[in-house]
């Protein structure tokens, strides 16, 4: 079901994204060679301890998650792109980072992604990730009241099309409130003017991911990380978002 937030829910929802948010922003600054993922993982732990928050991904459980998630953060490297399970690994001189990471703050939910260079950056992969950056700000342009759904998502598939690159659509975006994935599904492309009208009220993720050469995914053994099928690269990048009567609210947004 589709829940429309009134405007005093939604300012209920801004300690949640600026939580988020913080812890993102921390997290990419702590991302450096040598680094452990299950660093970032406890760091991330303590900080939704230090908050009175709650993890929305520990006890997190869907039907293709091979088991409940076990951590408090998704860290995804290289070839990996979503839903990467943080284990013991030590980040590498010109690894693609994408981190990912929601929570739930006085009941409300927030949830939020990044991709980071490591060290010495590819200038590929720098360029794979400002395309996530312009697909979501893209996004984010076209949640306005009287557009619809597919508005949305084209214009992020538009910005992957002019990139050359092709586009997975069996994970994309959705809706956000008391739980972390909720109605609708947002793909990350789509056609103009189809699907749900756009109305005030509405608070969704909008998050696009590219990989390099492919939209060809492969689970690994934990039933959690994706990788590209090619072991070509991947980005991601998301914010929460509130569509208002006037320009869309983000939620997440990082200083």
């Amino acid at each position: 079901m589709i829940e429309l937030r009134t405007p005093a829910q939604i300012d209920q929802m801004r300690p949640a994204g600026r939580f988020v948010a913080s812890v993102i922003t921390s997290l990419a600054d702590k991302a450096a060679v040598g680094v452990n993922l299950l660093e970032l993982d406890e760091r991330a732990h303590k900080m939704i301890r230090d908050a009175g928050a709650e993890s929305c991904y520990i006890d997190y459980h869907p039907s293709f998650g091979a088991s409940p998630f076990g951590k408090v953060l998704c860290t995804s490297v290289n070839d990996a792109v979503l839903h990467g399970l943080p284990h013991d690994y030590t980040l590498q001189d010109g690894d693609l980072l994408s981190v990912d990471f929601a929570a739930s703050v006085d009941g409300w939910v927030s949830d939020s992604a990044l991709s980071v260079i490591v060290g010495t950056p590819d200038p590929k992969d720098q360029a794979l990730i400002d395309t996530t950056q312009r697909a979501l700000d893209a996004g984010i342009a076209a949640a306005r009241p009287g557009n619809k759904l597919g508005d949305i998502s084209f214009a992020i598939g538009s910005v992957a099309a002019e990139a050359g690159l092709k586009v997975n659509l069996q994970f994309g975006g959705h809706g956000v409130g008391r739980t972390m994935h909720g109605e609708p599904h947002v793909p990350n492309d789509g056609r103009a003017g189809r699907g749900l009208k756009l109305k005030p009220g509405l608070v969704i993720a909008i998050e696009p991911w590219f990989l390099h050469t492919t939209d060809e995914i492969q689970f690994d053994p934990d039933g959690w990380t994706i990788r590209s099928a090619d072991g070509s690269r991947g980005a991601h990048t998301e914010h929460t978002i509130a569509i208002t009567s006037g320009d869309p609210v983000v939620l997440t947004a990082r200083d």
